[in-house]
């Protein structure tokens, strides 16, 4: 089969001619894909900096719209001929989403909901998943109030649009640039952290701060009131101090997370 890739290690990307996957076990699905996302953690997979269990000669990619081909032994939730939405990691089959069939695990896999397009559907998994999650390590709900830092990215817009759902009073933190889009997706407020001790120039306290830009983690903890919560989706969280807790988020694959996520995600947008 065709698949964009790498041969070994380190090297550029090609277009291969890869191996089918193997059968199915129990628990996983081989998927006929129809469309494939893309983002700047693919870029990772062959160079050591994530590792997805890649096995080169193999294909790069994550997460894929796909029809199911073939099912495991004793499968009960998925059929072939069903339209999926995936993100993977790590890779069962050794090989990735850029490819005309992927393996994975079915409790990875949420249906594509009716109203979404594959093509939309397949860049959304990795992006939506890690919002979902790091709202939910924050512990977002209608009592929150949350600044997200680096807003304007597309896993942190996501989270903006997905905690103003939740009811939460959300604050962005961006540049003047993107300001009308971040109130459009439900920002109440917007701080421009482009400029220098932008920190000292709001008398804004928050519950939480997700944090998706890198370099802005100590100054926007300063922010956060005792009992205060910080997140990092860019891995770098300051140590927790008395009374403030801080965390990194690396996004895992949920199949019952991500349909969730998929279905909240059209009436954010």
């Amino acid at each position: 089969m065709i698949g964009l890739g790498v041969r070994a290690a380190n090297d550029g990307l090609e277009i291969l001619d890869l191996p089918h996957p193997r059968q199915p076990e129990a628990g996983e699905l081989i998927l006929d894909v129809v469309a494939a996302g893309i983002g700047p953690w693919d870029a990772l997979l062959h160079t050591g900096g994530w590792d997805v269990n890649l096995v080169p000669p193999a294909a790069l990619g994550v997460e894929a719209v796909g029809r199911v081909a073939e099912t495991g032994p004793d499968e009960t939730e998925f059929r072939t001929g069903d339209l999926v939405v995936v993100h993977e990691a790590p890779l069962p089959g050794g090989s990735g989403t850029w490819a005309e069939q992927v393996l994975v695990r079915s409790a990875h896999v949420a249906r594509l909901p009716e109203n979404l397009a594959p093509a939309l559907a397949a860049a959304l998994p990795v992006a939506g998943l890690t919002a979902q999650q790091t709202l939910d390590e924050l512990q977002v709900d209608a009592s929150t109030r949350l600044l997200v830092v680096g807003a304007s990215g597309p896993t942190a817009s996501l989270a903006v649009q997905l905690a103003h759902l939740r009811g939460a009073e959300v604050v962005a933190g961006v540049g003047p640039a993107h300001a009308d889009q971040l109130r459009a997706l439900g920002a109440s407020d917007v701080i421009d952290t482009h400029v220098e001790g932008w920190a000292d120039k709001t008398a804004r306290r928050f519950d939480a701060v997700l944090i998706a830009a890198t370099g802005t983690a100590e100054d926007a903890m300063r922010l956060l009131v005792d009992g205060g919560r910080l997140c990092s989706i860019t891995s770098d969280a300051p140590h927790p101090v008395a009374g403030i807790t801080t965390s990194n988020l690396y996004v895992q694959p949920d199949g019952q997370a991500l349909a969730s996520s998929l279905h909240s995600l059209p009436r954010a947008s």
